[in-house]
């Protein structure tokens, strides 16, 4: 109890200027809808965060919950980003006007505008522009928290993908998810369960009376893409808990499986479409590479003479091995004759893939420059590899490392809000 006083009273001190400034300008309060740890989110906050999602939520051509619902989905998303970003700060983790600045010119390019006029953009649409970095600069932060707990885990070992590839659960179907999530507190009690369990079936009934899946998921879902319809994306089967790989199982666009027990609460999820993969079929390439670079001994102009004649020496018939072994520059390969083993496209880098690609079988490059030299090619072969295996191990790999930190992340955001003070005023 005296803990949970002092934090109250440091948060109400830090809003007390704000407070002091309002009343002196005439402007109404700007109350506090909550605390948390130390700091507070006031109305202004919630208000322009839901102003944001309803725009989101219409360009989707979807129906906004009532008011009240809304504020109470977006406060909690307010919560939990005001949370991680506390952590990280506790954490050590800390962001440079670097990689703020370097964050703010990807949006701007993203966007097709030099970094001022995307400013003036923004505060056109009444965004302040200094308020936009210091959402960037924690968006960036609770980034690094999460990508910090995902290193934590252990690294996938390749008996795991041996297992995943043995069982019948690595499925060669991939499906398009939404989810509705009712969350149940850790050790929490029957009462709690029955509660959320009732939860959760009133929602299922109101799917099934005809209520849209993403309207019913940003009314009432407890998941982080609930703002969001509770749309997944694009899952395998594999890659899914079993209870829901099974649910889903047999599933077409457009159905719906019955509420999901989890450890973490319960969970509907919405097929909303099905693909199959297929197999991968990959052309590789087997080429020969000779390049003479510019140093202090050779000038650029040197060196483009140096690979002409090295050309026509080889259209008269010597050996473009034994030229590589002797003149190339490029250590790695010259002993191998120039030799570029099958390797797939873009391997050996942009330059000389584009020298490859204009050549058949047997062929002579023009020589080319690159901001390495000057180089010659010789395409020898070209063949097609089926790759599906290298892929589904690849796939497999990754399934389990998106499951595995997903599950660690959920761990973490669930102990985070129940570690944490939190006092709701809304």
């Amino acid at each position: 109890m005296k803990q949970a006083m002092i934090r109250t009273l440091a948060a109400l001190i830090l809003v007390l200027p704000l407070l002091a400034t309002a009343q002196s300008d005439g402007q109404p309060i700007d109350r506090i809808v909550a605390l948390v740890e130390e700091d507070v989110i006031l109305q202004s906050e919630l208000d322009q965060a839901i102003d944001a999602i309803s725009q989101q939520v219409r360009a989707r051509g979807e129906n906004l919950p009532p008011r009240s619902v809304l504020e109470e989905q977006v406060l909690e998303r307010l919560i939990m980003q005001r949370l991680q970003v506390l952590r990280a700060e506790q954490t050590g983790i800390r962001v440079s006007d670097a990689d703020v600045d370097n964050a703010l010119n990807r949006v701007a390019q993203q966007n097709n505008l030099p970094l001022a006029q995307l400013r003036r953009v923004l505060e056109s649409d009444g965004i302040d522009f200094e308020e936009f970095r210091r959402d960037i600069r924690h968006e960036i932060m609770t980034s690094r928290l999460q990508q910090r707990v995902v290193n934590s885990m252990d690294p996938i070992s390749g008996t795991e993908i041996d297992i995943l590839l043995a069982s019948d659960q690595f499925s060669s179907e991939e499906y398009l998810l939404s989810q509705i999530v009712v969350s149940v507190p850790e050790s929490a009690s029957p009462e709690q369960v029955q509660e959320a369990q009732s939860r959760v079936e009133e929602i299922y009934r109101r799917l099934d009376e005809g209520m849209a899946f993403s309207a019913a998921a940003i009314s009432y879902s407890q998941g982080p893409d609930a703002l969001e319809g509770g749309d997944v994306g694009w899952r395998n089967a594999s890659a899914l808990p079993r209870v829901f790989a099974e649910a889903i199982q047999g599933l077409g666009p457009g159905e719906v499986t019955e509420p999901l027990r989890t450890p973490a609460g319960f969970v509907i999820l919405k097929v909303r479409d099905v693909r199959e993969r297929s197999e991968v079929m990959v052309e590789e390439y087997r080429a020969r590479h000779l390049m003479i670079s510019p140093s202090e001994l050779i000038s650029p102009e040197e060196a483009r003479e140096q690979i002409q004649n090295l050309r026509r020496r080889i259209q008269q018939g010597e050996d473009f091995a034994e030229l590589a072994r002797e003149y190339s520059s490029e250590q790695s390969t010259a002993n191998l004759g120039g030799l570029l083993e099958w390797f797939p496209a873009g391997g050996y880098g942009p330059d000389i893939q584009e020298a490859v690609d204009s050549l058949e079988p047997g062929e002579l490059s023009e020589p080319f420059r690159s901001p390495r030299g000057w180089h010659l090619v010789k395409l020898l072969d070209v063949r097609q590899t089926d790759r599906t295996e290298e892929i589904r191990r690849s796939e497999a790999r990754e399934m389990l490392s998106q499951q595995k930190s997903q599950e660690e992340l959920d761990r973490f955001m669930r102990q985070l809000r129940n570690e944490s003070f939190v006092e709701i005023r809304l």
